[in-house]
């Protein structure tokens, strides 16, 4: 399966999402999960199993519970695939930094406060 078949599934990004802190049990991705989006278990089970099998997630048992983790190869792969198009929204972002920082500009100009000081 191609990653963006699998990035393509909003269950599967989710799940990736609550991965992208740190490892989590099952039981506690199956709980959110299963909130969000209304699905079973077995459904979320699924959902696990795809992203283990194609190298999105990693899982390793502890005690009784399984232990999912992110493995970044897949989405470094996927990152090198969206280099070539990666101009299309950094001038974006660059143009956006700038109004940013031309907006701090503008409303320290037009603070009368002067700086350093606490006035209540």
């Amino acid at each position: 399966m191609h990653a963006f078949d699998i990035l393509g599934d909003p269950v599967r990004r989710r799940i990736l999402e609550l991965l992208a802190d740190g490892e989590r049990a099952a039981g506690d991705l199956g709980a959110v999960v299963q909130a969000e989006f209304g699905i079973s278990q077995p459904a979320v089970s699924q959902h696990l199993k795809v992203l283990r099998d194609s190298g999105f997630a990693t899982v390793r048992a502890e005690g009784t519970r399984r232990l999912y983790a992110v493995d970044a190869e897949p989405l470094r792969q996927v990152d090198e695939w969206l280099d070539p198009y990666r101009h299309f929204w950094n001038q974006r972002l660059d143009a956006l930094a700038t109004e940013l920082a031309r907006g701090r500009r503008e409303r320290r100009a037009a603070d009368p406060t002067p700086k350093g000081t606490d006035t209540p």
